[in-house]
């Protein structure tokens, strides 16, 4: 039964499962919204809402994800990121962070250059194993946009792109 679907067929509604699930729920409160009695007609308006708002996450997260078959493991835990690569690595928290980058030149894959405080940088591949979990660490950052992110990741550019960067606190 494992094989049934192709894996081609099986990565595409893992990939884009939190969508399809968010649809379900707004179906189901669009029944109850057009067949039901007294509060489910208000449940299922409610249920539509959260749907529809959890569908364009979802959206938004099926186009952030790239796979995981890149060289490394993402780790994000407690609002500190870590990355385990075969060559480098590294560990930063998430409030530290001052710049994000694109960089589409490293080798072998695209990759995010991320820069702490101190200067520090960790490149972690696009496509890292957890890398998915970047998008909710990236969207977290104060004044970023999430559609410019998600353009520059679709359509990648030639030379390494600057999408967020707040300036460094002085400390003293």
């Amino acid at each position: 039964m494992a094989d049934f679907l192709r894996p081609e067929v099986r990565a595409f509604f893992w990939r884009w499962r939190e969508v399809i699930i968010a649809l379900s729920v707004a179906l189901f409160g669009l029944y109850w919204a057009l067949d039901g009695v007294g509060i489910t007609v208000w449940l299922g308006f409610i249920f539509i809402a959260i749907g529809l708002g959890w569908a364009v996450a979802g959206f938004q997260r099926a186009r952030f994800a790239q796979g995981g078959d890149g060289p490394g493991v993402v780790q994000v835990r407690e609002r500190r990121l870590a990355y385990f690569g075969p060559l480098d690595g590294g560990v930063i928290d998430v409030a530290d962070l001052t710049k994000l980058e694109l960089d589409p030149s490293s080798h072998p894959d695209p990759s995010w250059i991320l820069t702490g405080i101190e200067g520090q940088r960790i490149a972690i591949p696009i496509n890292a194993q957890g890398a998915e979990s970047l998008f909710d660490v990236f969207s977290a950052l104060p004044g970023i946009k999430t559609e410019a992110v998600l353009d520059v990741l679709s359509h990648t550019p030639d030379v390494r792109v600057t999408l967020w960067s707040r300036t460094k606190p002085l400390l003293h």
